[in-house]
């Protein structure tokens, strides 16, 4: 079995500042222990390119990208939102991101891997159209779906999410698409206090 590995060490210069807990060393563990292991190389290593602004505007605005881009060129820390902090890194960081899982769909659904794992940060899925919160830019995972069904035309996708905290943006970009499945194994109500039992969908993505 192949396993396609996408990641990038521009990932590790989005500086979140002291103390806080989406920061560089939490990826710098699962390369370290990939590496001690001899885990890396049975992989395919793949150093991520850069998401188009086209890609990311298939799920979020284009005003939404552009503030991300502005808060990266205030040249020091900047607090994006309450939970969420941005640094010169962080836009390119966030770009890598959407475009290393988007280079692990391609991967496997071309036919060159059986799998792919990809490290990266910032993390995304409590990213919204056009809301920054959670330690998300972009909605990681949700454009990876779109660019799923958009290159490759995958008419059922389905989104496990495993995280203690529910993916509020990867719900609510998906909750009208009747052929993409999310389901959450969250801890309810845990931030960001969404994601109930009664939350199945809208419209034609009911159920």
């Amino acid at each position: 079995m192949t396993t396609a590995f996408v990641t990038h060490p521009r990932f590790l210069d989005h500086d979140t500042g002291p103390g806080h807990p989406e920061c560089p060393e939490r990826l710098q563990a699962i390369l370290d222990h990939l590496a001690a292991t001899d885990l890396l190389a049975r992989t395919v290593e793949m150093p991520a390119r850069p998401a188009t602004a086209a890609s990311l505007e298939t799920l979020h605005s284009a005003a939404h990208v552009a503030a991300v881009e502005r808060l990266a060129e205030i040249g020091t820390l900047a607090s994006a939102s309450a939970d969420t902090v941005a640094s010169p890194a962080s836009y390119e960081a966030a770009l890598l991101a959407v475009g290393a899982v988007e280079m692990g769909i391609d991967s496997v659904i071309d036919g060159n891997a059986d799998n792919a794992f990809c490290a990266v940060r910032p993390p995304g899925h409590h990213a919204e159209r056009e809301q920054i919160m959670g330690f998300c830019f972009f909605n990681n995972v949700a454009l990876g779906a779109r660019h799923a069904q958009i290159r490759h035309g995958l008419e059922r996708i389905a989104i496990v999410d495993w995280d203690v905290h529910h993916g509020n943006g990867t719900q609510h970009l998906f909750e009208t698409d009747p052929d993409v499945f999310y389901f959450s194994i969250h801890q309810y109500p845990h931030y960001p206090g969404t994601g109930s039992s009664t939350e199945s969908g809208r419209g034609p993505g009911i159920g």
